[in-house]
């Protein structure tokens, strides 16, 4: 058995577009209805500019945490990959 064998294949995960287009869709809602109840309380223009930027600075950290987690699944898997085929390299004895 050899690493181009199927069995050591990741199987490839794809979303489906609809998934895609539904998670856009639930960001800007989320986004638009914090905006707009940011704009409509009754406090002054600083302290909705303090609240605004506060959103901000959260939606950019869970992207990045998101884009983290994401780049150390794919590091594991290129790895996990990479020791496989040291490791039949070796038992084949080349």
């Amino acid at each position: 058995m050899n690493i181009s064998d199927n069995s050591y294949q990741a199987v490839p995960t794809t979303q489906s577009a609809g998934w895609v287009a539904f998670t856009y869709i639930a960001f800007g809602a989320s986004l638009l209805a914090v905006a707009t109840g940011i704009l409509f309380l009754p406090i002054e223009i600083w302290m909705r500019g303090y609240l605004g930027i506060g959103v901000l600075m959260v939606v950019q950290s869970c992207i990045t945490l998101a884009k983290t987690q994401r780049d150390t699944a794919e590091n594991a898997r290129l790895v996990n990959r990479v020791e496989t085929a040291r490791t039949e390299k070796i038992l084949m004895g080349s």
